[in-house]
């Protein structure tokens, strides 16, 4: 049966403390997808941000983003007083997040609430702890106390022993840092129980919950610190290569993304170890999984460490169908959608096919001629029942932004070809083009139910600053709206 859903971000929703949580907004927005007879919400990662805000660059591949906690929530259950939040300027307007504002603000905040935690903990926090599938958690809470132990700094720069995991120097930082390891955790244990009742709300509505896993881990991270063998690294533990993409029609540098590369060949020697651990967690938070930058299993991208942009680098080879055939046999069949995006080559086409993952085609690519891939895949007459359809997605600009960026002689084509009109809208035209065609899935932009421009895009690839701010205000996603949506999929059999 064909479905629909909307991309929309957890930070991207609205509220008065700065940046959108699970809190009631989120309940609200899963009440908005069930009366637009959408079945799902999809995300970006919510693993904690680090420099840069961008969730693809996070601290822990396993962690969750603390900024999601529910400040309100915590005030229910004692945990915090109105007048430690409500009144705190969180330097930022309805429809932006300050991140700066809220790595300075939002933690001293989280800090009293941890302080009357400890008190009085909840009784399902000992059994979290102890959690076989917890086992990230002792590493990352040290990890997160040696780093403010450091001023923020990289772990590559801290002392040796710690540095380098000197089991005696990180036993005296376990003893040292004994309460800032224990607020750590407490942030993993509030954000993962909001978590699971956030998700079993929407569930219960029949929404399920798309989430993105992203292929690489920063070099930031505790994902490094922790298992260095894993990674292509020297022996100073600083990376040989760095993941990117080459140039093309959109960068002439390409893009220098700077995360350290897989050891694939010691993975492959230990059974795929970290990776089914990784498979294992994100199936069990999400009711599917979006794997980013599949293309990079097929063949990666290898750019020289310390170069300034990508055009040194290489391709190289990927562990290949191999490291799904493994995760399958340990994991069973999991609902996986596999973007493979970018440079597409014949070995990705024939990994995709193996793997049995649908893809993704992405309608704002059909009318770019910038773009060197076969066009025609990404137009509805092209598309498949086994993929999923989206007008863009979070590294694309809204269409109603879109249509200002290309060329005339592309959104020329683009108006012939889905008979875009200004009266029904462009944004409309778009989103009919994909609701209209086979695809099972078919995913749209919050921005574009909404009919946001520019100022709404969630990311530009290799630009820094103005990035993952976007936010919703308060009554977009009105009733209206949601009937509005719902003719439509009735329309095109879509509605849930």
């Amino acid at each position: 049966m064909k479905a629909s859903g909307i991309l929309m971000h957890l930070t991207s929703l609205p509220s008065p403390y700065g940046i959108g949580t699970m809190g009631q907004a989120a309940y609200d927005f899963v009440d908005f997808l069930a009366k637009a007879g959408q079945k799902y919400w999809q995300i970006l990662p919510i693993c904690p941000t680090s420099y840069g805000d961008s969730p693809y660059q996070s601290f822990s591949t396993f962690a969750s983003n603390p900024y999601l906690i529910d400040l309100d929530m915590l005030e229910e259950e004692g945990y915090l007083k109105k007048e430690e939040y409500v009144n705190i300027d969180w330097e930022s307007d309805e429809t932006h997040v300050n991140f700066g504002a809220m790595y300075r603000k939002r933690f001293p905040v989280l800090r009293k609430a941890v302080a009357r935690f400890v008190k009085n903990p909840d009784r399902e926090f000992a059994g979290f702890l102890t959690k076989k599938r917890n086992f990230w958690l002792e590493d990352y809470a040290l990890f997160m106390a040696l780093k403010d132990a450091h001023d923020g700094a990289p772990w590559t720069e801290w002392e040796e022993p710690l540095k380098m995991r000197d089991p005696r120097a990180i036993a005296a930082a376990r003893k040292q840092y004994a309460d800032d390891i224990v607020f750590w955790e407490v942030l993993q244990f509030l954000c993962a129980k909001q978590w699971r009742a956030l998700k079993a709300y929407a569930n219960e509505e029949g929404i399920e919950i798309i989430g993105d896993l992203p292929i690489y881990v920063s070099a930031d991270s505790v994902d490094v610190w922790a298992n260095p063998d894993q990674f292509q690294l020297d022996e100073n533990l600083l990376p040989t290569e760095v993941a990117g993409c080459p140039p093309d029609g959109f960068s002439a540098d390409g893009q220098l993304w700077g995360n350290p590369l897989f050891r694939w060949d010691r993975m492959k020697d230990d059974g795929y170890s970290w990776w089914i651990k990784r498979i294992q967690h994100v199936t069990r938070i999400y009711d599917v999984v979006r794997i980013d930058h599949f293309r990079g299993f097929a063949g990666y991208y290898a750019i020289p460490y310390g170069d300034k942009t990508a055009r040194n680098g290489k391709w190289k080879t990927g562990p290949g169908i191999d490291l799904f055939r493994t995760i399958e046999a340990k994991c069973g069949q999991q609902p996986i959608i596999a973007e493979d995006l970018g440079f597409l080559t014949e070995d990705v086409h024939e990994l995709l096919d193996a793997a049995g993952y649908p893809g993704m085609r992405v309608l704002e690519f059909a009318f770019d001629s910038r773009d060197t891939n076969d066009s025609s895949i990404y137009r509805p007459g092209g598309f498949i029942p086994h993929c999923i359809a989206y007008t863009g997605t979070h590294d694309n600009e809204p269409v109603n932004g879109w249509v200002n960026t290309i060329s005339e002689e592309d959104f020329a084509l683009a108006k012939d070809y889905l008979n875009l009109t200004e009266e029904e809208g462009y944004n409309w035209g778009m989103m009919r083009g994909i609701w209209s065609s086979v695809a099972d899935t078919t995913i749209v932009q919050a921005q574009d139910v909404l009919g946001l421009g520019h100022d709404s895009r969630m990311n530009t690839p290799s630009t820094t600053g103005d990035n993952w701010q976007w936010r919703a205000k308060e009554g977009d996603f009105s009733d209206e709206l949601a009937a509005r949506i719902l003719s439509k999929m009735k329309m095109y059999g879509r509605a849930r």
